[in-house]
């Protein structure tokens, strides 16, 4: 359902034009979101379609996560790198971190969340788990979540697992 939703809404998004989405655009959509649902369903025979992405309470998490804590994630980091590039202190590196997370989307959300955060990039995640993760000023060679990136890890457990 999510697949299908999430479809025919990033289509009339596409075709808005700010006056008004005439039928025609609305059955176009319809028709692509349901031939994309179907198509997923084929490609992924092994994955159930779920409605857990269209629970009201998981959007406005969402929304909590991106104007709290990820927001001021963000902010405390553009200050620690401007006060980085400032210095020159820097001592770049790539740490492994192993949050644990069991879900595909909250390890999506985890790192997204740790590359769009100054001084940080999300390199690669390995098969058990494991974010390889650049990092601006390493403190620590075996970091803690904390340290690396606040409460992301929590937030994408809450909202995705």
């Amino acid at each position: 359902m999510f697949i299908f939703f999430a479809s025919f809404l990033m289509y009339l998004l596409l075709v808005w034009s700010g006056s008004g989405i005439p039928m025609i655009e609305v059955a176009i959509g319809l028709l692509l979101a349901t031939a994309i649902t179907f198509a997923y369903t084929t490609w992924h025979p092994e994955r159930k379609l779920s409605r857990r992405g269209l629970d009201p309470r998981r959007w406005f998490g969402f929304v909590a996560y991106l104007f709290g804590p990820f927001a001021l994630g963000v902010a405390k980091a553009n200050i620690d790198v401007a006060k980085r590039v400032v210095t020159g202190k820097i001592r770049p590196g790539i740490v492994k971190v192993t949050p644990e997370l069991k879900s595909d989307v909250a390890r999506t959300l985890l790192a997204d969340s740790i590359t769009l955060t100054p001084g940080t990039l999300t390199v690669d995640i390995d098969d058990a788990g494991g974010f390889y993760i650049h990092w601006l000023y390493v403190e620590d060679e075996n970091p803690t979540e904390e340290q690396l990136y606040g409460n992301f890890a929590h937030w994408a457990r809450r909202l995705a697992e």
